[in-house]
C-alpha cells in the first residue's frame, strides 16, 4: 500500500463542478480534474484491503488497490498498464459510471470511500496527454473474421479485443456515428464525444474495419453475415423503451427520453436530425418538462432540458423517495439504495416520489398530466405492492413530457426475427456468461442485448469476456483475459 496512515490523515477530496450558471450556458464537460498531486494525495487513502471489497463492486476487475499504489508512488504509465489491463475505455468508465467500488470500498463504511472514480479517470486522461496510449497492433493475423454487431461499449470493447487477438474485425453500427448510447444517448455534457473518435482512431489502427449506417436485417441480411464471417458477436443492446399506457399518451409533445437525448447529441456534432426523433424537432425552450422515471436517464433530460432553456423541469417517479442514508450494515459493500442526487437535479428540478400519472390532457397537443398520490404497503401475500391514495389526484401543467421510465429488452423486428435466435425469460437474447453462445452456431451475444438494461462498465465486461471465448471458439484456445 502507498501510506499505511493514509487513511487516517488524508480526508476525502473529489473532482469539483462549474457553477450552475456556467455549466448550462453550454454542452461542454462541467467536471473540473483535480492536480495530480491531489490525486496521488487521494491515493495515499487506500488501504490495500486484506480482501479488497472494491473488487467485488467493480465488473471489470480492475486492480484498484496496485494503481491507487503506482499512483501515490508517482508512478502514472505503470498504472495505466494496469488499468488498461481489465478496462478498454477507463475514460468511458471514468466519466459515466456510478462507481459501485465506492459503494464497496471499506471506508465506505462511515461515509469516505477512497475516490477510486476520479483516480482511474486522471490515470487515462493523464495517458493521453503524455502520447502513452498507442494502438495494439497484433503481430501475426489468424485469417479469421468476426462481425460485432452493436458499436456501443460491449461491441467496441468485443471489437478491439478481438482485433488485439489477430482477428479480421467488422464493427456494424446502423447509425451514423460508432459509440451506440454512448455517443447518442449520453449527453455531451457528461462525455464528450471526441473521447469515442481517438478510441476509434487506435482500433482502426489495430485492425478493426468500422461499417456505420448498416443496419442488419436491414440494410443487410443477417444470413449474410452468417456466410461471410466465421463468428457473430450480438452486442445491439436493449433499446426497447418502457411505454406509459394512459389515455392520451399519443398527443404531440409526449417522447421517449432515447429520441429527445439522440436529437440533442445529433445537434451538438453538427449532424442531420431526422433520424434521431419521429415527428420533427424536439424542443424544452419555454416549455414546462415533466419527466417521468428517477434513473439516469431521466437525469440526462433534466439537465439537456434546463440546457435548451425550459421554462420549469419536474421529475417524477413512482417509487416511494429513498432513505437519506442505507443501513451500512445491512447492505454494504452490495449498491444502497438511498437518495442520490445527480449534477442535472441540483442545476434546477422539481422531483416528486410515489406519483402515479394517470392521464395526459390537451388540445391538440400536450397541456397538463393528471397524476395521483401513492402508498406502498404490503400485500396478502407479503409482497409490496402500490395503492392509489384517495383523493390525492392533482395536476401538473406540462408542454413536453420525456418518458425515461427503462428498457424492456433489445428491437426484436429485423435482425433478432430474422436470426431466429432464442430468448431467455426476461425477453433478452439467450447466452450464458461462461462461453456467451447463443442458441445459433458460431453467433455469440454480449452486453445490454443478453443481460438488460445495465452499466456501461458491465457492457465492457460482457465484451471483454465474449471476446475471450470467441477467441477459443475460432482458435481452441485464448490468451485475452478474461
Amino acid at each position: 500500500m502507498g501510506k499505511p496512515t493514509g487513511f487516517l490523515e488524508i480526508a476525502r477530496q473529489d473532482r469539483g463542478y462549474e457553477k450552475v450558471e456556467k455549466r448550462t450556458a453550454n454542452w461542454k464537460e462541467f467536471v473540473k480534474p483535480m492536480e495530480h498531486a491531489a490525486c496521488a494525495t487521494q491515493a495515499a487513502r487506500c488501504m490495500d484491503c486484506g480482501i479488497p471489497f472494491c473488487h467485488q463492486g467493480c465488473p471489470v476487475n480492475n486492480m484498484i488497490p496496485d494503481w491507487n499504489n503506482l499512483v501515490y508512488r508517482d508512478q502514472w504509465r505503470a498504472a495505466l498498464e494496469t488499468l488498461h489491463s481489465t478496462n478498454n475505455f477507463p475514460e468511458f468508465t471514468g466519466r459515466v459510471c456510478p462507481a459501485p467500488c465506492e459503494e464497496a470500498c471499506t471506508l465506505n463504511i462511515d461515509d469516505n470511500p477512497v475516490t477510486i472514480k476520479s483516480i482511474e479517470c486522471m490515470i487515462v486522461d493523464r495517458g493521453w496527454a503524455e502520447g502513452w496510449i498507442k494502438p495494439d497492433v497484433p503481430v501475426r493475423r489468424t485469417g479469421k473474421g468476426v462481425a460485432v454487431v452493436g458499436s456501443g461499449p460491449a461491441g467496441m470493447a468485443a471489437a478491439q479485443q478481438l482485433a488485439r487477438a489477430g482477428h479480421s474485425v467488422t464493427l456494424f453500427e446502423k447509425n451514423d456515428r460508432i459509440g451506440g448510447l454512448l455517443r447518442y444517448g449520453i449527453p455531451d455534457f457528461k462525455m464528450e464525444k471526441h473521447l469515442i473518435d481517438r478510441r476509434m482512431k487506435q482500433m482502426a489502427a489495430e485492425g478493426v474495419e468500422f461499417r456505420t449506417g448498416v443496419e442488419v436485417g436491414k440494410t443487410i441480411p443477417f444470413k449474410s453475415l452468417l456466410a461471410t464471417y466465421d463468428a457473430v458477436v450480438l452486442a445491439g443492446g436493449a433499446e426497447a423503451p418502457r411505454n406509459l399506457d394512459i389515455p392520451g399518451r399519443d398527443l404531440p409533445g409526449i417522447h421517449y427520453a432515447m429520441d429527445f437525448l439522440a436529437q440533442q447529441n445529433r445537434r451538438v456534432a453538427g449532424d442531420p436530425e431526422a433520424r434521431a426523433a419521429p415527428g420533427g424537432a424536439i424542443s424544452a425552450k419555454g416549455k414546462h418538462v415533466v419527466v417521468i422515471g428517477g434513473g439516469d436517464t431521466g437525469s440526462d433530460c433534466i439537465g439537456t432540458s434546463i440546457r435548451q432553456g425550459a421554462a420549469s423541469v419536474t421529475q417524477l417517479e413512482i417509487m416511494p423517495k429513498p432513505p437519506e442514508h442505507e443501513d451500512k450494515a445491512l447492505v454494504w459493500p452490495d449498491w444502497p439504495l438511498k437518495l442520490r442526487t445527480s449534477s442535472s437535479q441540483e442545476e434546477g428540478c422539481e422531483r416528486d416520489w410515489s406519483v402515479l400519472t394517470k392521464r395526459a390532457r390537451g388540445s391538440g397537443r400536450v397541456e397538463a398530466l393528471e397524476c395521483a398520490r401513492l402508498e406502498w404497503v404490503k400485500g396478502a401475500n407479503g409482497r409490496t405492492e402500490m395503492r392509489e391514495i384517495p383523493g390525492s389526484g392533482f395536476e401538473l401543467k406540462a408542454d413536453l413530457v420525456l418518458l425515461a421510465m427503462g428498457f424492456l429488452g433489445p428491437v426484436r423486428p429485423g435482425m433478432l426475427e430474422q436470426s431466429g435466435a432464442e430468448f431467455d425469460g426476461r425477453g433478452n437474447v439467450r447466452a450464458n456468461t461462461t462461453d456467451y453462445r447463443t442458441s445459433l452456431a458460431k453467433v455469440f451475444a454480449a452486453g445490454d442485448m443478453r443481460r438488460g438494461q445495465s452499466l456501461v462498465v458491465w457492457a465492457i465486461r460482457e465484451g471483454r469476456q465474449c471476446a475471450r471465448a470467441v477467441d477459443e471458439f475460432l482458435m481452441g484456445a485464448s490468451e485475452l483475459p478474461r
